[in-house]
């Protein structure tokens, strides 16, 4: 096994965290997301970050929120988006990540099972998926009309449903009368954008690829990468995987993947 510090060395490039491995180009960072196999938009735990791989300056720094986003190279996670093979969850805590097919494959299990279990909890999260199903796929005004909810009223369903990633969603921009361009989101349920159920994956599979992903990371944060709850309520899915010989510990508090993965 390897050491821990020459897994945080291995990180440290795998993950582009060095200003000499910066992202130069769109292309490049589509290839950094399909060797991770999936990417938060900011850095915010030890998974692998596509602005933070960007190592440009902020669009303006201190202001905070969009102001702390790379100058330029901000647009990136909604063009990567647009990819083939890529899709776009609000699962990472409510934070968007980007997933490559290989990841959709693990994920897919998951969101199918919270499509029935939201449907079947709740009146109004049942109406926008029934909805959806019948219609397909909606601009976020359109859906609003048609279910005949206040704006604040249909963030307040649709959040709950993109967080446990029954429903995502995609940017998509629209030209106005006057020439100009306007911005909006079309939401759709996770069985049409991801058509063909997948035949394996799961929680624990996710949970694999996401270590994978960071090279390594403290033990601690990876049952909480994920939005779904129930994952915290059960067994220790970490301890498990570590008996199982799919996880590793290089020293106590830190997991990996075993180097023959």
């Amino acid at each position: 096994m390897a050491s821990l510090q020459e897994l945080q060395e291995r990180r440290a490039y795998e993950c582009r965290l060095t200003p000499d491995r910066a992202l130069q180009t769109l292309d490049e960072a589509e290839e950094f997301l399909v060797d991770r196999g999936l990417l938060t938009r900011t850095p915010d735990s030890a998974l692998p970050s596509l602005f933070e791989a960007c190592h440009e300056e902020l669009y303006a720094a201190g202001r905070g929120g969009f102001a702390s986003w790379p100058a330029t190279k901000w647009p990136w996670f909604g063009d990567l988006q647009e990819r083939d093979g890529v899709y776009r969850l609000n699962v990472h805590r409510g934070k968007n990540v980007l997933v490559t097919e290989e990841v959709a494959a693990l994920v897919d299990p998951i969101c199918r099972s919270e499509i029935k279990r939201m449907a079947a909890e709740a009146d109004d999260w049942a109406l926008v998926l029934e909805h959806l199903d019948a219609a397909g796929p909606a601009l976020l005004e359109d859906l609003q009309t048609e279910l005949a909810l206040k704006p604040k009223e249909l963030k307040l369903t649709l959040a709950p449903l993109e967080l446990c990633g029954a429903v995502v969603r995609r940017t998509v921009v629209l030209e106005t009368a006057g020439g100009g361009h306007q911005h909006t989101s079309e939401l759709a349920r996770w069985d049409q954008v991801y058509t063909k159920p997948s035949r394996h994956g799961g929680l624990e599979d996710l949970i694999v690829a996401a270590v994978r992903a960071a090279v390594v990371a403290p033990e601690r944060e990876v049952l909480r990468w994920f939005s779904w709850t129930w994952n915290r309520r059960k067994e220790n899915r970490v301890e498990r995987l570590v008996d199982e010989g799919r996880l590793e510990r290089p020293e106590p508090g830190w997991v990996t993947i075993p180097a023959s993965a």
